[in-house]
């Protein structure tokens, strides 16, 4: 279904792209977007450190990495305590740069005793007394939603927790079932939130039945859920713009990363397992322009015909790590 984004990067105009990505561009010239009714402004693009990120093996790499994107004009890095050596890389990627940089990071566990000590180890971890942005992580099905909400759950314990400022803000996030995060964020006053949404997930499962015919799914994150925070004036970054990389080959990245972007939302969050794939992604976003909506349609209709029910089901059922 795809060709591998190393493949894609060495067969499309390498030198050009490197020249370009290696002349001496200020960080200034990353675009930024309000985050919602936060007051926060962040670049477009934000440095994913889940499973793309563990490819740095070592450690030195790893916090390399982090360095060029910040460098290079990223200001928003995604995190979560759940992935791995993640946190504990980005705290001393981050030492002496703090002020610059906005860190988001999520809580999985909806054990709520055990709320503030995974947080409080996420802080101890970031080396910081303060997070920018803590979501909830990875909302399910309804059944989730109601373990989340119960008296003294997790949301209470979040709500307590950005009331003694170890967070700025807090915010939830999903690319499991579109009508789930659209309850949710009709039900709470979040003040992000973090969806699925790609030009080839015109629609995904609802409810616990398993899948429906494909011509019978009417939902999507984009013309369910992201109205709602649109409505609400929550900041929304957009996450799995490439599918996994799934949708690389059918779609160019730029192309993928653009149609995300020309979406009423904040930012994109794209991992980038690669020194080159930074580059290269800060170069896109640098010259990033809106895609006329005839061509977000084409493009849309194009991929969801051909891939929708694969991605479906693969992030109905996909954890991140």
């Amino acid at each position: 279904m795809s060709i591998s984004r190393r493949k894609f990067l060495e067969t499309t105009a390498a030198g050009a792209l490197a020249a370009s990505s290696l002349s001496a561009k200020s960080s200034s010239d990353m675009p930024t977007r309000a985050l919602g009714k936060t007051g926060v402004h962040v670049s477009i693009l934000a440095m994913g450190t889940g499973s793309r990120y563990a490819q740095y093996k070592e450690e030195d790499q790893a916090i390399e990495a982090i360095h060029k994107g910040l460098d290079l004009g990223i200001t928003y890095i995604d995190t979560a305590e759940s992935y791995g050596k993640s946190e504990q890389r980005i705290g001393k990627a981050v030492k002496g740069r703090r002020d610059g940089v906005f860190i988001a990071t999520k809580l999985s566990s909806r054990d709520p005793e055990k709320s503030f000590e995974i947080v409080e180890a996420s802080l101890k971890a970031l080396q910081t007394d303060h997070l920018d942005l803590l979501h909830i992580h990875s909302l399910l099905l309804e059944d989730d939603l109601d373990k989340i909400e119960a008296k003294g759950g997790v949301l209470d314990q979040v709500l307590k927790m950005r009331d003694q400022k170890m967070t700025r803000f807090i915010g939830i996030t999903s690319h499991t079932d579109p009508t789930t995060l659209r309850n949710a964020l009709e039900r709470h006053d979040f003040d992000c939130t973090q969806m699925a949404l790609n030009g080839g997930l015109v629609g995904m499962k609802n409810g616990k039945g398993g899948m429906v015919p494909n011509d019978a799914i009417k939902t999507s994150f984009e013309t369910v859920a992201l109205p709602v925070a649109n409505r609400k004036k929550m900041g929304v970054i957009a996450m799995k713009v490439m599918a996994q990389d799934a949708l690389i080959g059918p779609a160019e990245p730029s192309k993928l990363m653009y149609y995300s972007l020309s979406l009423p939302i904040t930012a994109v969050v794209i991992g980038m397992p690669k020194f080159e794939h930074i580059e290269e992604n800060c170069r896109l976003a640098k010259a990033f322009k809106p895609l006329p909506a005839s061509e977000m349609k084409k493009l849309s209709n194009e991929l969801s015909a051909k891939y929708k029910a694969q991605l479906d089901h693969f992030f109905s059922h996909h954890i991140d790590a």
